[in-house]
């Protein structure tokens, strides 16, 4: 079973989006463009990143 972790190498704030991207197989890029997005479209998606920084574990090595 995989897990999604926050990236300790793919991060420019948390690494959450780095994780996300990972998890799913994504380009990093994307993910922190749909972010973006959705904030200026009046989405919560900062609330969302912020509780996903509490959430999602550290990445283990």
């Amino acid at each position: 079973m995989r897990k999604i972790f926050l990236s300790r190498t793919d991060k420019k704030i948390a690494g959450v989006c780095g994780g996300i991207a990972e998890y799913f197989g994504l380009d990093s890029t994307l993910v922190r463009l749909a972010f973006v997005i959705l904030a200026l479209l009046g989405f919560s998606s900062v609330i969302v990143y912020i509780a996903c920084w509490f959430i999602f574990p550290s990445e283990e090595f």
